[in-house]
């Protein structure tokens, strides 16, 4: 029987990691926080559902690094064929992982799951390719100079470039947040995503349709 194991693990000792890569036998899904015990309810129902072998890998933000760092930081120290992103505060549907690898499959390169807001349009939370995710900001998963907001826009604009962007409707993750659409997004991760925008992603994203997204 597929299996996710879920592995709890410290920021700082992850920052000092100096081993082999922290491997699984299937994708590997991190998920930074702050509030244990929602991680928790949310990496083992994750866990339970998820209808394929693999880890969560849920790090505890300690010093307050952030989401995209610590992303990034799990990116760097670890291994695997797919590597993917979620918060603390998911829900997932049934089969969400099998469901995912099947519509990735060999061809596309990043995946948004259905989080209940963007209906496929942006990966909110998403699984990639390793492979490909590895050449796109000089071994990140991210582009490291946002902190809280619009990397997985970038990211999204540069699989959707690509033609290599899929979208499984029944691949569900869903951002249980209460207050979500009252949040503020970082005014300085959108003056960034307004620069890059400018340069077109460093030369990444010419199509004219995607460079008017997300503004």
């Amino acid at each position: 029987m597929s299996q996710l194991r879920i592995e709890f693990m410290a920021s700082s000792a992850l920052q000092a990691w100096q081993g082999a890569p922290l491997a699984a036998d299937g994708p590997i899904m991190v998920m930074p926080f702050i509030d244990r015990w929602q991680a928790q309810q949310a990496a083992q129902l994750m866990a339970s559902r998820a209808g394929a072998s693999g880890l969560i890998l849920a790090i505890e933000d300690e010093a307050g690094a952030g989401f995209i760092r610590l992303v990034n930081l799990a990116f760097l120290k670890t291994q695997s064929t797919h590597f993917g992103y979620v918060a603390q505060d998911a829900f997932a549907g049934r089969q969400w992982l099998h469901l995912a690898i099947e519509a990735l499959g060999s061809e596309q390169v990043l995946l948004g799951f259905n989080d209940g807001k963007w209906a496929g349009a942006l990966a909110g939370f998403g699984l990639a390719q390793r492979a490909w995710a590895m050449h796109n900001y000089q071994g990140n998963f991210f582009h490291p100079g946002y902190q809280r907001h619009f990397a997985d826009a970038e990211l999204t604009l540069l699989a959707m470039q690509s033609g290599k962007y899929a979208y499984e409707p029944n691949s569900l993750l869903v951002e249980v947040d209460w207050q979500k659409d009252q949040g503020q997004v970082d005014a300085a991760d959108r003056q960034l995503f307004l620069e890059r925008k400018a340069s077109r992603f460093d030369g990444k994203v010419t199509h004219p349709q995607l460079l008017g997204l997300f503004s």
